[in-house]
C-alpha cells in the first residue's frame, strides 16, 4: 500500500470502529506550528486536538500553545483521555493475536480502531504497522498495539514515523521500561514468541504503566530532538 492508501485506511477504520468522521473535530498539525514565528504564541482553536507531533514543533520552535478560553485543551498523548482509543495492527502471522486482544481490550474499557488484517491471507507488515503508527501521531489514537510474528519488524517500521516511539515488549519488565523510562506510545508484540495469557499481561500492564518524567523527560526530548533534526535535514 502507498501512504494515500494508509491514510485512507486510517479514515475509513475511524468512521467504522468510532462511528465518527475525523473532519468532526480540527487536528492542529506540525505543519500548522511551523508556519508560526519563532518563540510567539498559538491559540489553539475551539475544539481542536493538538497531535503529538505538533506539541514537539512547538516545543523545538519555543512557540507558547494558548487553549481557548471556553475550556481546557484536550490531551492526546501522554495523557489518558476519559474514552482511550487504542489503535491495533497485525500482519497475517498476528492476526489471531489482534482478535483475542481486541475482544480483551474491550472488557477492559478501551474504544479500538481496528487497522487490520482481517484475515489469514499474506500481507506484509510494515503497511500495517506504519498505519497503526499514522494513527496514533495524527492523534486518533492515544496508544496503539502492533502483533507479527516476531514483533521486531513492526516496531522497526512504526519507529520511522515521526513523533512515534514504537516498543517491543516481551515481558511485564519490559513493558513497565518501555512506559516509565521511554514514554512509548506503540506496543509491539510478537505472537510466535509469547502465549494469550502473557500477550494480555503484557498489554494491561504498559496501558496503566505512567511516564515517570523527571530525569526521563529529559532523555525522551534528546531522541525526539534528533528526529526533528533529521526531518529538517540538519545531520548535526
Amino acid at each position: 500500500m502507498n501512504e494515500e492508501q494508509i491514510r485512507q485506511l486510517v479514515r475509513e477504520a475511524l468512521q467504522r470502529e468510532l462511528g465518527v468522521s475525523g473532519d468532526q473535530r480540527r487536528l492542529i498539525t506540525e505543519d500548522d506550528l511551523n508556519a508560526v514565528p519563532l518563540g510567539t504564541s498559538f491559540r489553539i482553536p475551539e475544539g481542536a486536538i493538538v497531535t503529538p507531533l505538533a506539541r514537539e514543533a512547538a516545543l523545538m520552535r519555543r512557540i507558547e500553545l494558548i487553549a481557548h478560553d471556553a475550556g481546557p485543551q484536550p490531551e492526546i498523548n501522554p495523557a489518558k483521555p476519559q474514552s482511550p482509543v487504542v489503535a491495533l495492527g497485525a500482519d497475517h502471522g498476528g492476526y489471531p493475536l489482534k482478535e483475542i486482544l481486541k475482544e480483551f481490550l474491550k472488557t477492559e474499557g478501551y474504544s479500538i480502531l481496528d487497522l487490520g488484517t482481517n484475515s489469514r491471507d499474506a500481507v506484509d507488515y510494515p503497511d500495517f504497522a506504519h498505519a497503526v503508527a499514522l494513527a496514533v501521531s495524527q492523534g486518533k489514537a492515544w496508544r496503539g498495539i502492533l502483533i507479527d510474528g516476531a514483533g521486531i519488524g513492526s516496531s522497526m517500521a512504526a519507529n520511522k514515523v515521526p513523533g512515534i516511539r514504537a516498543a517491543l515488549c516481551y515481558d511485564n519488565a519490559t513493558a513497565i521500561n518501555s512506559r516509565e523510562h521511554n514514554d512509548a506510545n506503540v506496543l509491539t508484540l510478537g505472537a510466535g514468541l509469547i502465549g494469550e495469557a502473557l500477550a494480555k499481561q503484557i498489554v494491561q500492564t504498559w496501558l496503566t504503566t505512567e511516564f515517570a518524567g523527571g530525569r526521563h523527560a529529559r532523555r525522551v526530548n534528546k531522541i525526539m530532538q534528533i528526529e526533528y533534526r533529521y526531518l529538517k535535514g540538519t545531520k548535526t
